[in-house]
């Protein structure tokens, strides 16, 4: 029954939410999520919620810290109004880069954000194209993790690039570039870096492959400062490549990478909305697709009770 569906959003992404709902065919929850002149968070539910299957919707994006803050309020009002389930829908999983010890002395902070996840309220959770897969372990909950990868090589296809080759950023993420190469029917290629301490800065070391007279796609999950996508961008056409495009989840666009894209020779980048991309931030050659509506096919189908597998298929 959609009757007892409620979705409710934070500040993060306000359009991401009503995209959802517009396509769910239901009303945006009213909710008061603000901050106190003493900068204290301060959620209220403007309708109830007891007995409902709730949906909280809210990236972890920039504000960071503040964004995930609302949403574990968001998550503890609910508990404390005796819903019956909630779900944490997150589209984009801040921390998530932190998600093991590769340094002495340093936190897992993407597990940390799981468990207050999960302690504030959430029953479950929805989140899509995580850094690393072994995150969905760090919940003691249900996690659907939903992909990109279908929306990204649709778009693709029907521009009918030619020539082209599937460029991986690195060879961490050479597995899921690998798999959107097959969909696209290229060839791979892969960057090898190396990241310089805890700063965001990479050496490009090697380029393994062949892009000489194609045109090359560069794949990654995210794109934050876009230093390392402009230096691969300008690498690939040195290594003889006719065009350069992009294509990441997550438009992060931390810092100079705005303009950093503006002066590259990438042709376009193209990013979903799992973030929310404000006016000064769009240019000609940034293309945002709306992930919206898988999120609302996947928050359909666990109201109805339904298998989730059709949409990863």
């Amino acid at each position: 029954m959609m009757n007892d569906l409620k979705i409710f959003g934070g500040n993060s992404n306000v359009d991401f939410t009503n995209k959802v709902c517009e396509y769910l065919g239901v009303p945006v929850g009213k909710l008061t999520a603000m901050k106190f002149a003493n900068d204290n968070t301060f959620v209220k539910f403007e309708e109830p919620v007891r007995g409902c299957d709730v949906f909280l919707i809210q990236s972890i994006s920039r504000p960071t810290n503040d964004n995930l803050m609302e949403m574990l309020v968001m998550l503890d009002a609910c508990r404390r109004s005796s819903a019956n389930r909630i779900t944490a829908v997150i589209p984009y999983y801040g921390y998530g880069r932190s998600d093991k010890k590769d340094q002495p002395r340093i936190p897992i902070t993407a597990r940390l954000v799981a468990d207050l996840l999960v302690t504030a309220g959430a029953q479950r959770a929805i989140l899509l194209d995580l850094h690393a897969g072994q995150i969905q372990g760090f919940f003691n909950v249900p996690v659907d993790e939903l992909e990109a990868e279908k929306l990204l090589c649709d778009y693709f296809m029907k521009k009918n690039l030619q020539n082209l080759c599937i460029v991986a950023t690195d060879v961490g993420i050479s597995k899921k570039a690998r798999d959107f190469a097959t969909k696209l029917d290229a060839p791979l290629a892969i960057i090898e870096k190396r990241r310089v301490g805890n700063i965001d800065k990479t050496e490009t070391l090697n380029l393994i492959g062949d892009v000489k007279g194609k045109t090359a796609l560069i794949y990654d999950d995210e794109i934050d400062t876009a230093g390392s996508l402009c230096n691969a961008a300008s690498a690939m056409l040195e290594a003889g490549a006719k065009e350069v495009y992009s294509c990441a989840t997550h438009g992060v666009f931390s810092g100079a990478a705005i303009q950093r894209i503006a002066e590259s020779p990438l042709k376009e980048v193209v990013v979903t909305d799992s973030i929310y991309l404000p006016p000064e931030k769009k240019l000609n050659k940034i293309t945002v697709l709306s992930i919206a509506p898988l999120f609302a096919e996947a928050i359909k189908r666990i109201h109805d009770g339904r298998s989730m597998s059709e949409l990863f298929d």
